[in-house]
């Protein structure tokens, strides 16, 4: 017979569950119920553009500006959007207002997205000609958060082994060898049975996080490796919840030794990091854009463009997706509808938009059609944020090239030459192909 601290820790443990339950419940009574309300996240991979999108979409909104993918506008039924005070009091603010100065006034990109941040949008709009006409409001909550966060959700359902595995074969890739040569050679030097030492456990991981750092920084910069908090700490940084590393594990570890404490911090950065993000943020999440690089994949070859479709189908997996019923949304709410969008189509002339748009779909199709089936409506996007660039014709000789034309940043080098903020350039940048 179990002892009785078993049955006291399931009892709170159960106790527990129900009081989360009964929380979300409460929370979603109050948005369906009270004032109609739509989370809609926002998220990506690395240098994908999340915070040039969320600060360029409040603009127009909050504008008025012209925005014909929008039904409630292109029909004239969109009266006002302005920006109200967020519900989630220990959510930080989406800087809007630092954003947008550092792209109208200084006239450079604003600093990447590092952490969860939210910003509430009110906006009131006219009915549809129907049963029940007349004027209505809706609650927006805009939802930003580093899609390297999302690709952590996968690790819920694995174990320490499971994730040591996957993550050595990774690395031992053709394309990633060298980049990984440094960590896999400290790596061999580890026996998972050796007494437990702190400093062993921190050096592990220094070499594992350098590791993840080179791979961000390399061709393959469109994807990532799990935990992605490691590299974007924040207030975690230096905790033990984010020190560990994978090893080469052939069989059971012993107690008190290094593999057993990387085995309970992998744990615990499941349970204290992961599964915290999942409960408070993401399983509320109605409506999901994941914005995707797919220029930055091409430039880098076939690797990349197929690293990327990976990354894409763990996103994919990840989101909590299907058609919502009334019950659903009380208490299970879905993703029902998912955009992926493929940003920087500035970047190239507008003859190459929809194979742009094409190659995304291509890249997403398998996992596309595994999400369709759940009841989720999928839909893929090739866009521009802000418009950087102008569209021109560059002539040599008797040849004429469709160009994009824009003013680098200062200190940005293109070609060899180092530019000054002023000077504009027109590049030629190919063609994607019709296939």
């Amino acid at each position: 017979m179990p002892p009785l601290t078993d049955f006291a820790a399931r009892a709170g443990s159960l106790a527990k569950s129900v009081t989360e339950a009964t929380r979300s419940l409460a929370e979603a009574s109050n948005d369906l119920l009270v004032q109609p309300t739509v989370r809609l996240g926002v998220t990506g991979l690395a240098r994908s553009g999340k915070t040039v999108f969320t600060t360029a979409l409040v603009h127009q909104l909050t504008g008025l500006h012209p925005l014909p993918a929008f039904r409630a506008a292109q029909e004239g039924r969109l009266r006002r959007a302005r920006l109200v005070p967020q519900p989630d009091d220990a959510v930080p603010r989406f800087p809007y207002e630092d954003h947008l100065a550092a792209l109208t006034d200084a006239r450079r990109w604003p600093r990447s997205t590092d952490r969860i941040s939210q910003l509430r949008l009110e906006v009131d709009y006219e009915r549809k000609a129907g049963w029940r006409t007349g004027p209505a409001s809706l609650m927006v909550d805009i939802v930003d958060y580093p899609g390297e966060w999302l690709l952590d959700l996968a690790l819920i359902e694995q174990t320490y082994e499971g994730w040591s595995r996957e993550t050595i074969a990774a690395a031992e890739r053709p394309g990633r060898t060298a980049m990984a040569a440094p960590w896999l050679a400290s790596l061999r030097a580890l026996d998972p049975n050796q007494p437990l030492d702190e400093i062993v456990a921190e050096r592990a991981s220094e070499a594992f996080k350098l590791y993840l750092a080179a791979v961000r920084a390399g061709p393959e910069a469109v994807a990532t490796t799990p935990p992605g908090r490691f590299l974007m700490p924040g207030d975690l940084a230096g905790s033990p919840a984010l020190t560990f590393a994978p090893l080469i594990l052939t069989g059971p570890v012993n107690p008190d030794s290094l593999g057993s404490l990387m085995q309970r911090r992998f744990e615990a950065y499941k349970h204290r990091v992961v599964t915290p993000f999942f409960r408070d943020h993401f399983q509320r999440i109605d409506r999901q854009i994941v914005l995707v690089d797919v220029l930055a994949a091409v430039d880098a070859g076939a690797a990349a463009l197929a690293e990327l479709e990976e990354a894409l189908d763990r996103v994919l997996m990840s989101l909590r997706v299907g058609r919502n019923t009334l019950l659903s949304r009380f208490f299970a709410p879905r993703a029902d509808r998912i955009l992926f969008a493929a940003t920087k189509a500035d970047h190239l002339h507008h003859t190459s938009h929809d194979r742009l748009d094409a190659l995304l779909r291509l890249l997403v199709a398998r996992s596309l059609r595994r999400t369709e089936a759940a009841g989720a409506h999928v839909s893929t996007q090739a866009l521009a944020s802000v418009r950087s660039t102008r569209e021109t014709v560059v002539h040599d000789g008797p040849h004429a090239f469709r160009a994009v034309a824009g003013t680098p940043e200062a200190g940005e080098s293109v070609d060899g030459e180092t530019f000054d903020g002023e000077t504009e350039a027109a590049i030629f940048p190919g063609e994607l192909p019709e296939r």
